[in-house]
């Protein structure tokens, strides 16, 4: 093994008093000593991550080592100084995976890349940090990913406690959009993971997927980056270099920037890394959203994906490498246009994008069209709980239009718990005549999807959508491929006075929450 100018150190740490940066080789592993307070080790063996020390506490789990998913097992591991950074390799034997890990002088923390020729089974690419839970109590969103106590009831990952709340690593994520910064915590320190600039990249899923941040167990807190995973995936992976990102330690609660540098990574001939003058970029306008709705602008094709909110109108997108993509632009997160662009190396081009949405008169609307269900009931709780959970209001019911708010309308239903939801409305003798019905849904599981019936008229089966072979609605997730269905009903189903729409679920399930489901989005009647 080839090592260039390893400094090698005999340390004695204590707090608050930090050798001189750099790299140490002993007969295990390597050591670094980022002159910031934090000290990790390296396992020469695996690659996994055996020790990371801040100001002289251990903060590594005690019986499972911090690595990508859970360790890539013998690699090739290889330690030196790199135009005065410290950079340590690890090379897998039998996984499609080299692992980067690099330090920066007088700085906690561990930038990282992780380069994939292959996907990884079974299906999973993450980077794993499994700290102390005795140092580090608190995870992503406190305790919504807290599991001591509890028992599992769903699944192996969905767990419910004594007070009847429930809790699932899953409910700790948030949208990739904005999830630049999360960590864990506890009275002495806090572990941050960091995904700056355009480390979603070679993700996959888009700017509104999300995915596990921590979870908190008896003996270890996990804090994750998740870059991909099976957990609703909407399109296939993508291969190359993930990140970089960065694992960083501060003081309690001090959370760090996520406009963290990372362009040296030019200088460390890093596989698969482009930096910026390789790279070009995407101006221009968007037009056509409501105020009230935030615009995004996201850029995607098999190699890379990218994305910005509109501000003001405006957008500039982050250094995207070359190549034709996809451009899309989103009201919320309800696509409203599609389009196409070529990024040149170097260049900026410019290119506007405008809503398409018809703006088609209704007799009532429930909800907004944003491809999301937050505004309606339980809307605000269910990233974060089961649908079960005593916090949740009550599912099914009935919905008077100019009576009930959106608020009152379940966010979702099932085929065996909810039954169905009935909405009551008025219609002129003017009104008697033929409707479109146009239901949008953001989510479908097990084959879900709307069954609708007015007066006489019961509408046809749409058909299953697209299958996502994933749990989602029990697992906190609203985010699917996002389907819109419309019926036209004729004038015969409808009278003047009181109409009422029954509005169900076509699919089946074999178990309570597991059947059939579909998350609504918004419905309305067209004039």
């Amino acid at each position: 093994m080839h090592l260039s100018s390893i400094a090698t150190l005999t340390l004695t740490f204590g707090r608050g008093a930090h050798a001189a940066f750099g790299l140490t080789s002993t007969s295990s592993g390597f050591r670094v000593d980022t002159d910031a307070g934090l000290v990790f080790e390296v396992k020469k063996s695996t690659g996994d991550v055996t020790s990371l020390k801040y100001n002289n506490v251990e903060y590594q789990g005690t019986s499972k080592a911090t690595a990508i998913n859970s360790g890539l097992g013998t690699s090739s591991v290889t330690g030196e100084t790199v135009n005065g950074y410290v950079k340590i390799t690890v090379k897998s034997s039998s996984l499609p995976v080299t692992q980067y890990l690099v330090a920066k002088p007088k700085e906690a923390i561990i930038y990282l890349a992780t380069y994939i020729t292959g996907e990884v089974d079974p299906g999973e690419l993450r980077w794993l940090a499994r700290l102390r839970t005795s140092e580090l109590p608190t995870g992503v969103h406190g305790n919504v990913g807290d599991t001591r106590g509890c028992s599992a009831f769903e699944g192996k990952d969905t767990f419910k406690c004594s007070n009847g709340q429930t809790r699932c690593k899953m409910y700790t994520g948030d949208r990739f959009i904005d999830d630049v910064v999360h960590g864990v915590s506890g009275s002495k320190a806090s572990v941050w993971m960091i995904m700056p600039g355009t480390a979603y990249e070679t993700s996959a899923g888009g700017p509104f997927m999300r995915d596990i941040n921590s979870q908190t167990g008896d003996a270890d807190q996990e804090l994750y980056w998740y870059m991909n995973s099976g957990h609703l995936r909407t399109e296939p992976w993508r291969l190359g270099l993930m990140g970089p990102y960065a694992m960083a330690f501060t003081a309690a609660g001090a959370t760090p920037s996520g406009n963290l540098d990372t362009s040296f990574f030019s200088t460390l001939s890093i596989q698969g890394y482009v930096a910026d003058s390789g790279r070009g970029s995407v101006t221009g306008s968007a037009s056509g959203v409501p105020s009230q709705f935030e615009s995004v602008v996201h850029w995607h094709n098999t190699n890379a994906q990218y994305w910005t909110k509109v501000k003001d109108g405006k957008f500039t997108s982050p250094k995207m490498k070359a190549g034709t993509y996809t451009m899309k632009l989103y009201k919320g997160e309800f696509l409203v246009t599609t389009d196409s662009v070529t990024v040149t190396a170097g260049q900026t081009v410019s290119k506007d994008i405008a809503s398409k949405e018809a703006n088609t008169p209704v007799i009532w609307r429930i909800g907004d069209f944003d491809g999301r269900p937050m505004e309606l009931k339980n809307g605000d709780k269910i990233e974060r709980m089961h649908p079960s959970d005593v916090r949740m209001g009550s599912w099914g019911g009935s919905f008077t239009v100019g009576t009930n708010k959106a608020e009152d309308f379940p966010m979702a239903l099932w085929s065996k718990q909810s039954g169905t939801v009935t909405v009551n409305f008025q219609l002129t003798q003017d009104q008697v005549k033929q409707h479109v019905l146009r239901i949008g849904t953001t989510l479908s599981f097990k084959g879900g999807r709307p069954s609708a019936k007015i007066g006489s008229w019961t509408g046809s089966d749409p058909g299953a959508p697209k299958l996502i072979d994933s749990r989602g609605l029990t697992r906190g997730a609203y985010r699917g491929y996002g389907e819109v269905y419309t019926w036209t009903v004729p004038a015969s189903a409808f009278k003047a006075g009181a109409n009422t729409l029954t509005l169900g679920v076509s699919g089946s399930g074999d178990a309570t929450w597991l059947s059939a489901n579909y998350i609504v989005d918004a419905l309305e009647l067209q004039d």
